[in-house]
């Protein structure tokens, strides 16, 4: 399946700890690099990462106006989580009670919502792969720590 829609803008990224996110597995390092990242996405990595989404997604252009109506789309969160040397995301996503919050009027089955939250999570490791494999060649220094047990 194929989407065609126009590409938008890229999210603008916040300072957030992403330890905070509840499937956090970011360790330690505070350096995220949202600057770099960020003109990176607007850059090419974006766009490059969107249309090659797009090409592939499950999503129709209804359930894409849904998307783009919650604005789901500035809501992602990317990062350098120097630790594991890879750009780490956080993907928006529809909570479990938007039947009862009335999220959208167009939501109408949990099929739609894990669709809809599943693609998203598609298009964040989509740019994550773009962002690394095209356009970042960060290396991260790492010091041991001075008190290792020598195993000779």
């Amino acid at each position: 399946m194929s989407l065609d829609v126009p590409v938008p803008e890229p999210p603008e990224l916040e300072e957030i700890d992403p330890n905070e996110y509840e499937d956090a597995d970011v360790v330690g390092d505070t350096e995220y690099k949202r600057e770099e990242i960020e003109a990176l996405l607007r850059e090419g990595a974006w766009e490059a990462a969107f249309e090659a989404w797009a090409d592939t997604t499950d999503i129709d252009e209804r359930e894409f106006g849904i998307v783009t109506d919650l604005k789901m789309l500035r809501q992602f969160d990317f990062f350098w989580d120097a630790f594991a040397e890879r750009v780490g995301y956080h993907a928006p996503g529809i909570p479990e009670d938007w039947k009862e919050r009335e999220y959208h009027p167009e939501l109408d089955s949990w099929g739609t919502v894990s669709g809809i939250n599943a693609a998203m999570t598609e298009l964040g490791q989509m740019a994550c792969d773009v962002l690394l494999d095209e356009y970042i060649d960060w290396e991260t220094e790492y010091e041991a720590p001075d008190d290792l047990p020598d195993f000779d």
